[in-house]
This record gives C-alpha cells, sequence and structure tokens, in this order.
C-alpha cells in the first residue's frame, strides 16, 4: 500500500543525478510496500489481522527509535498533538482498511482501488485546505472513481462489501496526507512518522490480549519483516522527496499495480480478471491526467511569479 504525500524540504539541487535517484528511491519504496502487502496477506490468512496490523507499526516504532537515538526527544516534542493524532488515527484505519480487505479480495485489486487516494487528495485539498478545483481535475477524480466502479463491479456476483475497503482505505489514507501536508510545513517528517508508529502500535496493540495467536518461529519472522518492510519503504519515500520534486517521481508509483500483481501471481497464484486490469489502467490514467495537470498549474505560476 503506497501513495504519493506532501514533502516540502528539498535538499539537494535538481540535477540529472538526483533525479535518477530520486526516481529509484521512489520506485524501491513501491517495491519494498508491495512486498509488505503480499507479506501481510499471507500472514492474515493465519493470523487476525490487528495483530498484523500491529507488526506493522511496532515495528516501524522500533526501528525509528533506534535511528533517531538520542534525538527522540527532540522529534517527540510538537506544538501541534491534536493534529498528530488524528494524522495517526487516519493512518491506522487506511492501513487497518487495507490490510482486511486482503483476507477477502485479491492483492491487484485492493492495490487498484486504493490507488484512487491521489485524486481523493485533489478533492480533499479544494474541500478542505482551500485548493482550485477546476473542471479538469473534477473530471480526473469522477475518472478515478469510475474505474473504481469498473473493478468492483456493484450489482455483479463478484461484488462483495470487502471491496469497499480498498475505497475506505483511500479515502482514510487521503485524510492522512492531507493532515500530513498541513503539519509538514511546520515540523520534521521525523515527528509525524514517530507519532504515527506510536498511535497505531499503542491502539493495535490494545486489541492484543483479545485475538493473539502465538505465531511460529518462522511466521515470527515475517512479522518482524512487515515491520521492516514498511519502515524501510517510508525512509525511502523521505529521502526521494528530499532529493527531488514531488511532481517529479508521482507518476512511478502506480507501478504498485504491477509489483501487486507480479506478487500475487507468484506467491498466490492469483490472477486479475479483464475487468480488474481495464478499472486499474482508468484508474492509473486518471491519476497521471490530475498529476500532468498539477504540474502544468506549478510550471505556469512559477512562470508568473519569476516575471
Amino acid at each position: 500500500m503506497v501513495g504519493l504525500q506532501s514533502f516540502d524540504r528539498i535538499q539537494a539541487p535538481m540535477t540529472a543525478e538526483t533525479t535518477r535517484k530520486g526516481i529509484m528511491l521512489m520506485i524501491l519504496a513501491v517495491f519494498l510496500f508491495t512486498i509488505m502487502d503480499a507479506v501481510a496477506k499471507g500472514l492474515i490468512s493465519r493470523y487476525p489481522p490487528a495483530q498484523v496490523v500491529w507488526a506493522r507499526f511496532a515495528g516501524q516504532a522500533l526501528i525509528v527509535a533506534v535511528l533517531l537515538g538520542p534525538h527522540m526527544g527532540a522529534m517527540l516534542r510538537t506544538a501541534h498533538p491534536y493534529l498528530h493524532v488524528w494524522r495517526s488515527a487516519f493512518q491506522l484505519m487506511a492501513t487497518g482498511f487495507f490490510f482486511v480487505s486482503l483476507a477477502y479480495i485479491g492483492l491487484p485489486e485492493a492495490t487498484a482501488l486504493a490507488d484512487t487516494s491521489p485524486v481523493l487528495i485533489t478533492l480533499g485539498a479544494a474541500l478542505f485546505l482551500g485548493e482550485r478545483l477546476g473542471p479538469r481535475r473534477l473530471f480526473g477524480v469522477f475518472a478515478a472513481l469510475l474505474g473504481a466502479l469498473i473493478i468492483i463491479r456493484p450489482g455483479a456476483e463478484v461484488f462483495t462489501l470487502a471491496a469497499l475497503l480498498p475505497l475506505a482505505n483511500a479515502v482514510t489514507y487521503a485524510g492522512n496526507a492531507l493532515l500530513t501536508r498541513h503539519i509538514g510545513v511546520k515540523e520534521p517528517f521525523w515527528t509525524s512518522l514517530m507519532y504515527g508508529a506510536l498511535f497505531g502500535a499503542i491502539v493495535s496493540g490494545a486489541y492484543l490480549p483479545f485475538i493473539w495467536v502465538t505465531p511460529s518461529l518462522p511466521d515470527l519472522g515475517l512479522f518482524f519483516l512487515v515491520g521492516c518492510l514498511g519502515t524501510a519503504a517510508q525512509l525511502c519515500i523521505i529521502q526521494s522527496f528530499s532529493t527531488v520534486e514531488a511532481s517529479v517521481v508521482a507518476p512511478f508509483t502506480y507501478l504498485g499495480i504491477v509489483f501487486s500483481t507480479l506478487w500475487s501471481v507468484l506467491f498466490f497464484n492469483d490472477w486479475p480478471d479483464g475487468w480488474t486490469l481495464i478499472g486499474a489502467l482508468v484508474i492509473v490514467s486518471a491519476g497521471l491526467y490530475v498529476w500532468h495537470r498539477e504540474t502544468l498549474h506549478s510550471r505556469k505560476a512559477a512562470t508568473r511569479s519569476d516575471d
């Protein structure tokens, strides 16, 4: 599960080398996230989803705490505690919705539906952050939702309510991304990363006494792997956005659908049907269209400011 978030602190000058590095880091992040989702899907077939969600956040909290070391106290200081709670709650819900969906539907279908989040972020930015929503952006939003309808096919025999879970993931992820955008210009990303991990681990951990299933020794390693993959992917995203502008790497996030389909076939022998592929193509096209319009708008705004 991967989506585009907003990082405003570009630390390196834009050169061909840094652009190439930023793109490769984003591709690596998408690769790692989709492997995490595949591992999570395998675990969810044997363990309660809440236990897998807990492993995702507890692993991240542990790894980030080790990386920050003595600087952790400084990173936990914030002037916006309530915003962090809401942002972390959206992040936990997004992860929970997606992981639970993997118990009922295929990984490619879930990933494609979750990838409606970028256009939902565009819609949310207009509704809650006052950003302009023109007819072209609105067209992109409706096209993405049409792609989602093609995949879940309401009224068809293949439709189940579980197909709505990745869409719930997209909505809650959009809320998380919008709050990240709002907070990100005020505080270091590490603060959001740590609060999100701690909140997710504590809340999901509260259910463990009621649902805990003792893992086998090989599965214990897989639980730890989920946390490691999620953290490594998130750190790759941080470094990618610290290297190049978001608009440069945005299209590469849609490789998640390709990777997810590959893992689904290799690990679960689960092939997506033709309607899923068509719906995914519509969603990706809508997302790329919105990205293209955003890029043009940014360039025109930059040109006017230079004048």
